[in-house]
Order: structure tokens, then C-alpha cells, then sequence
């Protein structure tokens, strides 16, 4: 079997292009907008510009299954670069695709309107006519590890995520969902909310400070404080976007229910272990 996995130079799909390659009877072929920043992977990398469809046409002939890794454009423009991915895998032969969609509010929040770019192309993927399935990821854990510093710095976390609880994952415990979905066929047709056990900001604290050794508290603020503070730092679109994002865990949109097992075959890491192995670093 061939797969294609676009996006392999970024984070999330270079993980899915080394957990998809350990599973035996797997070719692997990675695409890339700038092929160079993916040759490390080990795989063969072929250009996939979002914004070219002849050239995702060429690069998908011959692939049997394709896994589309959401763009980071505006969520306006990014409907139309994930509608080029789609066409140009009907019309390359490609028999299913797989979709990284997001969890979150899709209405009321500034996260909503790249919900809502995310559950168009959704639909879209639904109305291809291949083969697929669709994950909706849980929020990344990592930016938090790498934030650790900053966070000692800051004396403390502060956001506006409140008492809600967030269902975080990290991305190789998604890759290895990513590498059943789109090799076991049983599951197709399915959507899947991809993250682990729920947790609040005072327990993400209370890891942090188990992992690393710090004595950090949690803040909570109103969303218009922390959207002023966010906007500053980061200008406005990002700073809305995070914003949102926290905006969403206060009103329970990062709480679901979790299908990882049903997807991956096995449980996801549990929290204790995973602040276990960063401690043991």
C-alpha cells in the first residue's frame, strides 16, 4: 500500500510520516511545498503546494490513500487550498483520503471562524467520493512544555480558560492514530475526536511543576483581559486566534468525548505517564 502525507516538512505531518513508515507493508511518500525541508524524513518527498493542483495531481498519481494535514492559511483561503488536495486526489486515482480537522467552538469564540473553515472541508472530504475518515485533534500539550521558561518568567499561567477542562494530545500520540486510520480500512466512514484525558489549567500547573521541578499557579483572567494582553504581544490576528482557543476551553468546547482508542487500537498516554517520561529526562 502507498500513502501520501501532505505537509511532511511541518511538525505534525513529518510524525505522521514516521509512524505511518514503521508500519510494515507501507510505502510512504511525503509532500512538501518546499521538498528540500522534508529530506531528512527518510521517505520519498514530491512537491504539494496547496495552491497548485496540477502539481498535487502529479505528486498523488499512484498513491492508494492520502492524508490531508490542515493548512495554516486564513481559514477563508484555506477552504480552497484543502478543495485543490481533494480534486487533485479524485483525479489522481487516490481511493481514500484522511482529513486533520480541530476540535472547538464553532460559533462564538475568534477560534470559530477556522472551526468552521475546518468543518466545510469536512464536508467536502465527505462528498469526494473516496474512501474516508476524518480526525478532529485535540489542542497540542507541547506548546506548554516549550512555554515552560516563559511561564517561571511570567510567575505563573495566565489565560482565560477558566475552571474548563481541555482535551489535550500530543503529536506522536496523533501520528500513530493518523497511521491505523489511514491503513485499516475499518475505519472508514467514521469522525474521530483525537486527544486524551480532559484536564484543567490548575492540574496542567500541577504536571508541569511534577515534570520540571517549578512552582507555578494558574491565573484565570476574563477573555477580554487576556485577548488585550494576546493582541498586544502577537498582533491581532494571533492574538485573537489564541484567545479564542482559551475563549473555547472556558465554555467547554475542548471538553468531548475521546474516540483515540477506537481509532489508534490502544489508549492514549495517560497525563501521570507522560509528565512521567519528561521528568525522567
Amino acid at each position: 500500500m502507498r500513502v501520501a502525507i501532505t505537509a511532511a516538512s511541518g511538525r505534525l505531518g513529518a510524525e505522521i510520516v514516521k509512524a505511518t513508515a514503521a508500519l510494515s507493508g507501507t510505502e510512504v511518500v511525503g509532500l512538501a511545498r518546499t521538498p528540500a525541508n522534508a529530506h531528512g524524513l527518510g521517505v520519498e518527498i514530491r512537491p504539494g503546494d496547496y495552491d497548485r493542483p496540477e502539481q498535487l495531481r502529479d505528486s498523488l498519481r499512484s498513491a492508494d490513500a492520502v492524508l490531508l494535514v490542515s493548512g495554516m492559511d486564513a481559514p477563508d483561503k484555506r477552504i480552497g487550498q484543502h478543495r485543490n488536495v481533494i480534486n487533485a486526489a479524485r483525479d489522481a486515482g487516490v481511493r481514500k483520503i484522511v482529513y486533520t480537522s480541530v476540535q472547538g467552538a464553532e460559533e462564538g469564540a475568534a477560534f470559530s471562524p477556522i472551526v468552521q473553515s475546518n468543518r466545510q472541508t469536512e464536508e467536502d472530504v465527505r462528498q469526494s467520493g473516496m474512501d474516508w475518515v476524518i480526525g478532529r485533534n485535540g489542542i497540542y500539550i507541547e506548546p506548554d512544555i516549550d512555554y515552560v521558561d516563559s511561564y517561571v518568567e511570567a510567575g505563573g499561567i495566565t489565560n482565560c480558560a477558566g475552571d474548563g477542562r481541555c482535551g489535550y494530545t500530543t503529536r506522536p500520540e496523533l501520528a500513530y492514530a493518523y497511521a491505523r486510520m489511514l491503513t485499516d480500512d475499518e475505519h472508514n466512514g467514521r469522525t474521530y475526536n483525537l486527544h486524551g484525558d480532559a484536564i484543567t489549567q490548575y492540574e496542567l500547573a500541577d504536571y508541569l511543576n511534577f515534570a520540571f521541578g517549578t512552582n507555578l499557579t494558574y491565573s484565570p483572567v476574563s477573555v477580554e483581559d487576556y485577548r488585550a494582553d494576546r493582541v498586544a504581544e502577537l498582533g491581532e490576528f494571533l492574538g485573537d486566534v489564541i484567545a479564542g482557543i482559551y475563549e473555547g476551553i472556558r465554555n467547554g468546547a475542548a471538553d468531548n468525548p475521546s474516540h483515540y482508542a477506537e481509532a489508534a487500537g490502544r489508549r492514549h498516554i495517560s497525563w501521570p505517564d507522560y509528565f512521567a517520561q519528561l521528568a525522567a529526562r
